[in-house]
Parts: structure tokens; C-alpha cells; sequence
């Protein structure tokens, strides 16, 4: 198949990857997992046997006049361990890689079918300078958008910081969560070829 680019010139991509069928459950399962794997779990609270000391008894068991005892570091005693005490967690999912690989085919795919991947021969962001992405924006008639460059571009990254629509990315950096967060994605050529080789 074809795609249109900004600048008139056609771009052949593979049918297998840019017109395969939206497959949504594995596309929401995917979503789930890359959202899961950002949270961290650092929650963490001892318990008595976590909390230091506490290993002898404050007092004999009978006699005293006073309640039972056995540690200083019970719950109901100040200074004591938590008595639900909350333990880091990992909230990653297990998504396979061909798996993953049919979600991405998924995702760009549906991006054809809708008219929101748009496809450019290079970016012209020359200096790291808002004014120079501004109008490159204007002339792709885009404003909410994911933009995508083949390798890492630090000018593109330092002056897409000041649109809060816009975020910039390589190849390496895409996902499936932030392709559909955004209304547009905006990719090189370039960079256009490499998804392909990587989703094939």
C-alpha cells in the first residue's frame, strides 16, 4: 500500500503492517501493561518483626498489675510496626513479543484507516527554537501531535518542550500508549522504514 507524505511524494509500506485489522483486546491489554509498568510500588511499611529492638519482654507475664506484654514493638505500641503494613510491589505484566508486535501493527494500522498518521521526509527543526517547530506545525496542519524522527534529535526534543500538545520521539521510544494518546502522529520517512523492519 501507499501512503501520502505532507511534502506530495507517495511512501510504499507493507500491508501486513500498516493495514492489518484492530485487533482492540490485545491493544487494551498492551495499554494496561505499558501503564502498569510506569507505576512505581515504592508504598513500604515495616511490620514488628521489621521494626528494630523489642526482642526482650517489658515485664514478667503475671504479677505486675499490668496488661500482658511481649515486645515493645507491637502494633499498639508507639514506636510499634504497622499492623497492615503495606510491602513494595512490581505491577509489571508479562506482554510477549509477538504479542507486542501485533498490538503496534494494530495501532498503526487503525492510524492509516483514520487519516492521522501523516507521513513527512524530514523535520525541519534546524536549532533548538519553538519558533522554528511552530511553523512547521502550521504548514502540516497539526496541533495535537506525536511526532516521530528516526534517531534522536535533540534540537526537535528542546523546542517541542514549550507545546503542551506535542510530544517528540525516536523509533525506540514509541509505544503503543502515547501513539493513541495524541490526535496526530507525525513520522519521517526514515523513521517510517525502521517501524516497518521492526514490525515485519
Amino acid at each position: 500500500m501507499e501512503l501520502q507524505s505532507k511534502t506530495g511524494a507517495a511512501v510504499t509500506v507493507s500491508d501486513d503492517v500498516f493495514g492489518a485489522p484492530y485487533n482492540e483486546t490485545l491493544v487494551h491489554q498492551v495499554v494496561n501493561a505499558y501503564m502498569a509498568g510506569a507505576r512505581s510500588g515504592n508504598s513500604s511499611q515495616k511490620t514488628r518483626s521489621d521494626v528494630r529492638g523489642g526482642g526482650a519482654k517489658p515485664w514478667r507475664q503475671k504479677g505486675t498489675g499490668r496488661a500482658r506484654a511481649g515486645t515493645i514493638r507491637s502494633p499498639i505500641w508507639r514506636g510499634g510496626g504497622a499492623t497492615f503494613a503495606s510491602s513494595k510491589r512490581d505491577y509489571t505484566q508479562k506482554v510477549n513479543r509477538k504479542m507486542y508486535r501485533v498490538a503496534m501493527r494494530s495501532v498503526f494500522s487503525e492510524l492509516v484507516r483514520s487519516g492521522r498518521l501523516s507521513v513527512v521526509d524530514s523535520i525541519p527543526v534546524n536549532a533548538p527554537k519553538s519558533k522554528e517547530l511552530r511553523v512547521a506545525l502550521k504548514d502540516w496542519d497539526v496541533t495535537d501531535a506525536l511526532i516521530i524522527d528516526s534517531g534522536v534529535n535533540d534540537n526537535l526534543h528542546l523546542a517541542g518542550r514549550n507545546f503542551p500538545g506535542v510530544s517528540t520521539l525516536d523509533v525506540d521510544g514509541i509505544n503503543p500508549w502515547i501513539m493513541l494518546r495524541h490526535k496526530s502522529v507525525v513520522v519521517t520517512a526514515d523513521a517510517l522504514k525502521k517501524i516497518e523492519e521492526r514490525l515485519s
